[in-house]
């Protein structure tokens, strides 16, 4: 691995050139290097940070890797990483005009990391040169405790989706200079919505009270406020006060409250196991805005690599090759998901929707088809639009907003499925649905979503840890649970309790389709089977598990 040459280096600074006058933003700073496959093959493993700290499962996924090249060889064109400054690999034979596009595409990659929200709790730092020093850390602690180090480490691994990620980032969006209390962010954004599940108006009402309040009063107008409050509900303080205690012990991060309250890892002979954690948890925590924007990163790098490729001279005579490569990139598979093709697609129809001024309340209340298809107020400020929309976007919030009928109809998208033929023992695909509410539901389903899993603080001692899984629609995985909670009993230091939803039964429709699999006649329901579920309590004690009924 090797820094590009001189002239490649100029030849990006041209495209960084030309991608600011675009109207992206980022650091004059960015480190690029050149990469064989095997380098390839060995920083997948590390998530492509050279500076990762060593594990047992990184060899094994280099020997995987290293098999399926000899099967399948390809070569991967770029690969950026969110460090500072940034960095990126590329293959050791791409030529000037590939490398143009290339860039393109890395320069919409850095934009996003260095301006959307959800990297918020990453622009401060330099991952690369932590992870180096946890590297370090890591083999000093090899050295010292041998196996038992990666022991840690695997258990540390488990739960590295249990962290709150978004209250990091909603301590690091309040203003430092808010004059708001805690006492008046509990009573608004827990007392009122939680705890008394007032209506829409009672909690208007108590919003416009409060402003009345500040400016009859001043100063003390929210001492005035709350003498009301507590005429009203007598109990505020005393459920203000333990909510406060509550928020002290964290238990919406398990990680994090494994390590402050456990009383086995906070044995002096056991301090090391609680900067293994701390490692994994840090590293988990850079990871997360990568995870949740896919769709969004891929999409805005594809349609800054197309949108700048195509006005760009160096174009001329590689036309057909970059049609060739480009549409490998973002061709839309009748079956599946590409984050490419879909995300670059989504900012395309916003744009023009933006122009055309199709977000609007004059728009969105029309019904006839053919006045929806003519309408454009030719307002030009749909790339101001997207730029927004990258800003403060996830991948949730972006397909939950943005996919639409139009869009939909627009590229002849659908959810398609399969039944089993029988007599062929073929698999039959078919078009299930072209909704919008069905293609969304479907991109929706392939997101990442860590289960929602926190510490019941009332049910847990000093020797039980008390897990509450809140059941969102999607059952834990069962294969993962006995060792997930083998490797949580092991850091509390005592028995392991998680309460969780299951399924019990799965009732099957009355009336089946004509064919299994396939869909019913026009202007019936689908017959969908009904499950029940019940709430289980998982107990790991000794490294035994048991499980009872709620």
């Amino acid at each position: 691995m090797q820094l590009v040459d001189q002239h490649t280096k100029s030849i990006m600074e041209g495209c960084k050139e030309r991608a600011r006058d675009a109207g992206l933003t980022f650091d004059d700073e960015s480190l690029e290097y050149v990469v064989t496959n095997r380098d390839m093959i060995e920083l997948s493993p590390k998530v492509m940070i050279p500076t990762m700290y060593d594990f047992w499962v990184h060899d094994v996924e280099v020997l995987k890797g290293k098999g399926q090249y000899e099967l399948y060889p390809g070569n991967p064109y770029e690969t950026v990483i969110n460090t500072r400054p940034a960095i990126s690999f590329y293959n050791d034979n791409n030529p000037d005009w590939l490398n143009v596009m290339i860039f393109y595409h890395v320069l919409g990659h850095i934009d996003f990391f260095q301006n959307n929200l959800y990297f918020r709790h990453t622009w401060d730092d330099d991952f690369a040169g932590q992870a180096l020093a946890d590297k370090r850390t890591i083999a000093r602690l090899r050295g010292e405790k041998g196996r038992w180090l990666d022991y840690v480490i695997e258990f540390s691994r488990g739960i590295d989706n249990l962290v709150n990620y978004y209250g990091l980032l909603s301590n690091l969006n309040r203003k430092p200079d808010s004059d708001q209390s805690p006492r008046l962010d509990y009573y608004f954004d827990v007392f009122l919505q939680d705890e008394k599940k007032v209506r829409v108006n009672q909690y208007v009402n108590e919003v416009e009270r409060y402003n009345k309040c500040l400016k009859e009063h001043d100063q003390s107008g929210e001492d005035e406020f709350f003498q009301v409050v507590q005429q009203q509900h007598p109990e505020f303080p005393a459920m203000f006060d333990k909510n406060k205690r509550k928020k002290i012990a964290q238990g919406d991060d398990v990680m994090q409250f494994l390590m402050d309250h456990s009383d086995f890892l906070n044995r002096e002979e056991n301090l090391w196991m609680k900067t293994v954690m701390h490692i994994v948890r840090s590293t988990s925590m850079y990871f997360q805005p990568q995870i949740r924007t896919k769709i969004m990163n891929e999409g805005w790098a594809s349609y800054w690599h197309e949108t700048l490729f195509m006005r760009d001279d160096r174009i001329a005579g590689h036309e057909v090759d970059f049609a060739r490569i480009n549409s490998a990139v973002t061709a839309m598979p009748r079956v599946g998901l590409n984050p490419y093709a879909l995300g670059m697609r989504m900012f395309y129809h916003m744009e023009e929707a933006a122009n055309k001024g199709r977000y609007s309340r004059d728009f969105l209340k029309l019904l006839n088809a053919d006045q929806r298809r003519k309408f454009d107020q030719k307002l030009d400020i749909g790339q101001n639009f997207i730029f927004k929309v990258r800003e403060n976007l996830n991948d949730f919030l972006f397909v939950n907003m943005f996919i639409e009928q139009d869009f939909v109809d627009h590229h002849k998208l659908f959810v398609a499925d399969k039944v089993l033929d029988e007599q062929r023992m073929v698999w039959r695909w078919f078009v299930k649905s072209r909704k919008c509410e069905d293609y969304k539901a479907m991109v929706k389903d392939q997101l990442y979503h860590p289960p929602h899993i926190t510490v019941d603080l009332d049910k847990t001692g000093s020797d039980t840890l008390y897990l509450v899984h809140h059941f969102e629609g999607k059952p834990l995985l069962k294969e993962f649970i006995h060792n997930t909670m083998m490797g949580i009993e092991y850091l509390w230091g005592g028995k392991t309790t998680l309460e969780t939803t299951e399924v019990e039964s799965i009732k099957k429709p009355d009336r089946q389709p004509t064919l299994p699999g396939m869909p019913p006649p026009a202007g019936e329901p689908e017959a969908e089977p009904e499950i029940v579920w019940q709430r289980v309590r998982h107990t790991m004690k000794d490294r035994k598990l048991s499980k009872g009924l709620i």
